[in-house]
């Protein structure tokens, strides 16, 4: 990670009202194909982690029994409590959480079903998505569906999609090599730019065994 978290918590903070308006449409056409994608039953829990002002959490709240929604900026997830309120949408929990250690804890004690994410684990490196996807693993959800920046090809250094000072993607080999290694399939991959895509991976069995996991 090129930044601290603390640091990622105040950056996104202090944009947070602004936030939604200033999205580009990669990033909307992977939120959307993210929500399709995700499809959660209405028993299922969903983690929605970096969750932001919740474009993911509230589009499937609907949908799902309940929407842990967790990310590092409170201001934020203050942004997505407001929108919550305003849409009288009563079934999701905005909290602090990091993509290693997610503070996950599912209405009575219920497991995780589906994971999203859009759009945050291109800031942590190689190694750290490799443990954040082990930790996605480890909940034992049977789905987890990340829209990202990732690299389908070389990416231009005149025309970088994103920030080098502050990201970190990804190609998209390493990250199906991530999933596939603590047990899941990846059954699609979108294309949406050279630099962003959607990665869906499901859970090989129906175990909750996570390899390489202690």
């Amino acid at each position: 990670m090129k930044r601290s978290v603390e640091d990622h918590a105040a950056r996104f903070s202090e944009k947070a009202a602004e936030y939604d308006d200033s999205k580009s449409d990669e990033y909307h056409a992977c939120a959307d194909l993210v929500v399709d994608y995700a499809d959660p039953d209405p028993d299922d829990v969903v983690a929605d982690l970096g969750a932001g002002t919740g474009a993911i959490t509230l589009a499937l709240a609907p949908d799902a029994k309940f929407i842990l929604a967790r990310d590092v900026s409170e201001g934020m997830m203050e942004e997505g409590r407001r929108k919550a309120s305003e849409a009288r949408i009563t079934n999701v929990e905005f909290a602090y959480g990091e993509f290693r250690e997610p503070n996950l804890d599912g209405p009575d004690g219920q497991s995780v079903d589906v994971v999203t994410s859009n759009f945050a684990l291109h800031h942590l490196a190689d190694d750290e998505k490799r443990e954040a996807i082990r930790v996605m693993a480890a909940t034992g959800a049977r789905r987890i569906v990340l829209g990202d920046v990732m690299f389908f090809e070389e990416p231009d250094p005149e025309e970088p999609y994103y920030s080098p000072e502050v990201d970190d993607p990804a190609t998209v080999g390493t990250l199906v090599e991530a999933f596939t290694s603590v047990g899941f399939a990846v059954v699609a991959v979108e294309r949406v730019h050279d630099q962003v895509g959607v990665i869906v991976a499901e859970r090989i069995g129906s175990g909750d065994e996570v390899p390489g996991a202690e």
